[in-house]
């Protein structure tokens, strides 16, 4: 976890079709602190199988900076522009990278759901995913759990056994 600094906010950026990588790249050789949530799917193709790891979010790179440095990373070849919110750079709450961050740490499927799926705020008590905050959506097969980054109209979603057990979060 990043130490919080009064001038470092977390910003989203909108990158280049499958630049995501490359502008992690160049962030790095910049010195901007970022944060590129990755996963690795089994890939088959007529011939072999194999782990690729690929970006969560399509398009997107997390960068935790001040004002200096998200001009900076907008400067770089990979980068195409910062995701805003009514005219403003976007900030994103550090609980949500947290959250995406503590999601992705466990070894479990997940699917990226866009749009917001609808739903009670809850917090998760036990399993794999406790203390993840996040989205509930019961479905047929069970429950799914989505973590919501709201400026960017995305979910993760995760399959939870009928047994998890969770807290509603009262707005």
């Amino acid at each position: 976890m990043q130490v919080t600094n009064n001038k470092k906010k977390w910003f989203a950026l909108y990158t280049k079709p499958k630049h995501e990588f490359k502008a992690s790249l160049q962030l790095e050789s910049k010195g901007i602190d970022f944060y590129l949530p990755v996963i690795t799917r089994l890939k088959q193709w007529s011939d072999r199988k194999k782990k690729i790891t690929e970006p969560l979010l399509r398009g997107y790179i997390f960068i935790f900076a001040d004002e200096k440095e998200r001009n900076i990373s907008l400067e770089q070849f990979s980068v195409v522009r910062c995701i805003f919110d009514n005219g403003r750079p976007a900030v994103i709450p550090e609980w949500q990278i947290d959250n995406l961050k503590r999601f992705l740490s466990k070894d479990e499927d997940i699917i990226v759901h866009s749009g917001i799926v609808p739903g009670a705020n809850i917090k998760i008590l036990d399993g794999p995913f406790a203390g993840v905050i996040g989205v509930i959506n019961n479905e047929v097969k069970g429950k799914t759990i989505a973590v919501n980054i709201d400026l960017l109209n995305r979910s993760v979603l995760a399959q939870l056994s009928k047994d998890t057990g969770f807290e509603v979060i009262k707005n």
